[in-house]
């Protein structure tokens, strides 16, 4: 302290001031004014340093005479322990900002909460806004009160640290945000609690883009539709359920989608999946899941329905797809469905119920596509029986136990045999036997049948090359699959076998039936231009037995028509018979 004449001598100082390192007239006191506040001066200190001096002035009067009484603190420690405070709350605000994160205290003794201005900000709301607890909580989304109640609850019961998240939203009402709350308990000495610390972390974002990806894992992204992952665990869901009316899962497989991509390209079998999906979902009962499962495959959950409400559900869809041409062509596509549909067993599981599904559209399949079937438990017996048939014709094949019968076409006017058909027969041992009827039409729906066609051919031009037969200038003919006419390469194949074996190729034969002719027009066509150029002949087998026409006759380049069994055993019995084979 210093006392000071009105002409700045100094009369008076205690020991104090001397320990200030400066002299009276080298203090900053001009500065300060008389009985005003106090000044916090700046000065220089050794090594660049700076001193902070608190200087508050005292008019006094000394017998009559004006003096001035100077109260002079050295506050740099003060100053740098106060601008210490200010960064760290400076530095805590801003790391609030950057991370999203906000803090809040509860005095549980008043119930009064502080909420920290980046928190406040976060709730739409200025800093330094007071905030109380019903008005926080008229903020917070109804269906998260409970939750928030419930956890603090037990938290000021037990102690222990907590979290829990919610829905809050903004003043306008408009906007909804996501926090990601965690707090502690203070307690005083004997347990009871004092005050809760706690944080808040706005994952709106975070949220957001879990939530997408979510959509995302579950989504098909051609359709939009739920993916197979997604339909799967709803029908898990209804499977677990249980109940005496637990639902029906159906099957879709659009018919011929192939011949779609094949002759209008990928983009339109795009489209047109697209178009179907927007199709289904607008004739599908309410409640229903429709999902797409890959390829041109889809299916549908239907809760609480019986076979036959599923089964009419099916036969629905099939008639709206028929009647709803697919706009992407000039003439519009006409796009049909084969539908499996299964009632869900108590018991089923996921597996179970696509099986059945199956199943039932391979019976749809199999009638002729455009319809749908009701899965029945004499169709698993006929599908494991085409397993075994399958399996028995795959071991035969490997084995070496298939057998090539010759018989002999003779040319009615000479009697002459011109030709041999050779027939397949499975000669495995086993009981019973298994005539070509009873196995081929299982194979025929089996890549299998491709592999059966490659060996008849095989073999033939093996026996045909054989020193004996080539010396009696022998013929072959054999039958082969649609499958095979739709096999890109395979009279290029027959060809080359041909070639390599040495065989001449008039000296083969091959036949297809008029079905798998008039269904694969195009293909034969392929066939038939490849066969002929090579010098190959090109069958029409059982002529008259499908809905085939003459003007395929003219079209296509058959070397021979072998007329239906039907019309030829009744061929001497009069009637019409007669008259169409002539």
């Amino acid at each position: 302290m210093l006392v000071l004449a009105p002409d700045g001598r100094c009369l008076w100082s205690n020991p104090a001031a001397g320990r200030l390192g400066m002299r009276p007239d080298e203090l900053p006191l001009a500065r300060v004014q008389p009985d005003g506040a106090a000044v916090e001066i700046p000065w220089p200190a050794a090594e660049h340093a700076t001193r902070w001096l608190r200087v508050c002035c005292h008019g006094i009067d000394q017998d009559g005479q004006p003096l001035r009484l100077y109260e002079v603190r050295d506050v740099s420690t003060e100053r740098r322990e106060r601008e210490r405070g200010r960064n760290h709350r400076w530095r805590l605000a801003h790391i609030e900002q950057l991370a999203k994160v906000g803090t809040w205290e509860w005095d549980v003794a008043t119930g009064e909460v502080v909420w920290s201005d980046v928190l406040l900000q976060m709730f739409g709301l200025p800093p330094g806004t007071t905030l109380d607890y019903p008005s926080y909580r008229q903020l917070v989304h109804p269906d998260d009160i409970g939750l928030i109640e419930r956890t603090l609850d037990t938290a000021l019961r037990t102690g222990a640290p907590f979290s829990y998240t919610h829905r809050m939203y903004l003043p306008d009402r408009a906007t909804l945000r996501v926090f990601e709350c965690y707090g502690e308990v203070f307690t005083d000495d004997s347990g009871v609690p004092e005050r809760v610390l706690g944080t808040a972390h706005d994952i709106t974002e975070i949220r957001r883009a879990q939530d997408e990806l979510t959509r995302l894992a579950e989504r098909d992204p051609l359709t939009d539709l739920p993916n197979r992952r997604a339909l799967l665990a709803r029908l898990d869901d209804l499977l677990a359920s249980g109940g005496g009316r637990s639902g029906a899962l159906l099957l879709i497989d659009i018919d011929n989608f192939k011949d779609i991509n094949d002759v209008h390209g990928h983009a339109v079998g795009d489209d047109v999946l697209r178009v179907l999906a927007r199709l289904l979902v607008r004739h599908l009962p309410s409640g229903t899941v429709l999902g797409r499962l890959g390829g041109d495959e889809f299916a549908v959950v239907l809760p609480d329905v019986t076979a036959g409400e599923a089964l009419a559900v099916a036969e629905g869809l099939c008639d709206a797809t028929v009647r709803s041409p697919v706009p992407l062509v000039d003439a519009g596509l006409r796009v049909t469905l084969s539908i499996g549909a299964a009632s869900l067993e108590p018991g089923d599981t996921r597996d179970v119920a696509l099986a059945h599904a199956d199943l039932a559209l391979y019976e749809a399949k199999n009638a002729g596509r455009n319809r749908a079937r009701l899965y029945l438990p004499e169709q698993y017996r006929h599908a494991v029986q085409r397993v075994s048939v399958v399996a028995r014709v795959r071991n035969a094949l490997d084995e070496r136990r298939m057998r090539l019968d010759a018989q002999p076409i003779i040319d009615l006017l000479t009697g002459e045999v011109v030709s041999h058909e050779l027939l397949i027969r499975l000669r495995d041992g086993r009981e019973p036997e298994l005539p070509p009827a009873a196995f081929l039409p299982t194979v025929e729906r089996d890549d299998l049948i491709g592999e059966l066609d490659r060996w008849v051919v095989a073999t033939a031009t093996a026996a045909l090359a054989d020193p004996a037969a080539s010396a009696a200038k022998t013929r072959f003919d054999v039958n082969i699959s649609a499958r095979s006419l739709e096999s890109p390469g395979f009279g290029d194949w027959v060809v080359g076998r041909l070639r390599t074996a040495g065989v001449e190729a008039r000296r083969l034969g091959l036949e297809v039936t008029e079905t798998a002719a008039i269904t694969n027009v195009a293909a034969v066509r392929n066939l038939a231009g490849t066969l002929r150029d090579a010098g190959c002949r090109l069958s029409l087998d059982d002529f008259g037995a499908g809905f085939g026409s003459f003007a395929y006759l003219k079209h296509l380049p058959f070397s021979t028509v072998k007329i239906a069994g039907d019309f030829v055993r009744q061929a001497d019995r009069g009637g019409a018979d007669p008259v169409l084979i002539d």
